[in-house]
């Protein structure tokens, strides 16, 4: 075989999942990322959360594992989103010090500016929630590039608010994946009076007096829709409430698996089975609501990989995440914003 056979029996090969060297979405590994306008990002960090199990870290390399077999184009929209923009996989963030969260949230923001400076828009797959609140500081607020030195909006998916301000650390971890939502919002990386919280549920631990779940996001002054109310919106009206407080400013998307339903994604670190959570379907279809707004980045949180499914369910669900968003920023960008 020549070197032109080979090259031809290669590109006949890269369709297929089982083949080559595995990448997120088989897209072009280059950790340059002034190389490419939408950067694809594993974050394999997992001591943001101690009281939950802690396998997050596992999450980027069990996605690109699923992600090779995934179609190109979308159905919906009908576009080809790798196509359209120049989408890389930049591989993972070093983390040396990977015991330590506040040495990882530092060196993941690090790792970040460095997308900000070269106009690139991020879409990450965790590790645990702990990893939203850096990449949104290296990527909205004053000076960032992305989002113009403005604060970002911020959509986020969760059965959990993440915005604790009444202890000072989650057992030691101070930026924690209980506090991200909050000291983002205190530090004017996120302008709460844009963003949304949505999907929230789940028993407290004691009986509220006074306070509800969610109390303080409102205080922060988030739009909490807990999982009750979304159930009463549906999807269409869920969708003109955000695009109607999000508006066309710079948006971020976070989605924490755990916002879908037990059934939908068992192999998550924070699992709540007395409530019923979102849908795949339902989930789908508010991002797809979300075409046109400004999505300078997105990242998909606390896959356990340890706890999936055989047919790996929750790391498939990540994958289908990660590409509707991937596909939100393809279309933004086309447009020329």
């Amino acid at each position: 075989m020549d070197d032109s056979e080979l090259q031809q029996a290669k590109k006949s090969a890269q369709g297929w999942y089982w083949w080559g060297v595995p990448t997120l979405f088989r897209c072009p590994w280059n950790e340059d990322p002034a190389a490419c306008d939408i950067a694809l990002v594993g974050v394999p960090h997992s001591t943001g959360n101690g009281s939950t199990e802690r396998d997050q870290h596992l999450g980027p390399r069990a996605v690109r594992h699923v992600s090779g077999y995934y179609r190109r184009a979308h159905g919906v929209h009908n576009i080809a989103p790798f196509e359209m923009a120049r989408v890389h996989d930049l591989g993972d963030v070093p983390l040396p010090e990977a015991m330590n969260n506040e040495a990882c949230v530092r060196d993941i923001e690090d790792y970040y500016k460095r997308l900000d400076d070269a106009g690139t828009r991020p879409v990450s797959i965790g590790g645990d929630h702990s990893i939203t609140g850096p990449i949104i500081k290296a990527i909205a607020g004053p000076g960032r590039r992305l989002a113009g030195g403005k604060p970002c909006a911020l959509i986020h998916f969760d059965a959990h608010t993440d915005s604790y301000e009444n202890m000072p650390h989650w057992l030691g971890a101070k930026r924690s994946a209980a506090h991200w939502a909050a000291y983002t919002a205190r530090e004017e990386a996120v302008d709460t009076s844009r963003s949304v919280q949505i999907g929230i549920r789940g028993h407290p631990n004691r009986i509220m007096h006074g306070n509800t779940v969610g109390s303080a996001s409102d205080g922060l002054g988030y739009r909490v829709i807990k999982m009750a109310e979304f159930e009463e919106l549906g999807v269409a009206r869920t969708v003109e409430l955000i695009r109607e407080r999000v508006g066309d400013g710079p948006v971020y998307v976070t989605f924490d698996l755990d916002c879908l339903d037990p059934s939908v994604a068992p192999g998550v670190s924070n699992l709540e089975p007395g409530f019923g959570g979102m849908t795949m379907r339902e989930a789908t279809g508010i991002l797809q609501g979300l075409k046109g707004l400004d999505v300078i980045g997105g990242d998909v949180v606390c896959l356990m990989p340890t706890k999936d499914s055989p047919n790996q369910i929750t790391a498939q669900v990540a994958m289908v995440l990660m590409f509707e968003m991937i596909s939100l920023i393809a279309m933004r960008m086309e447009k020329g914003a």
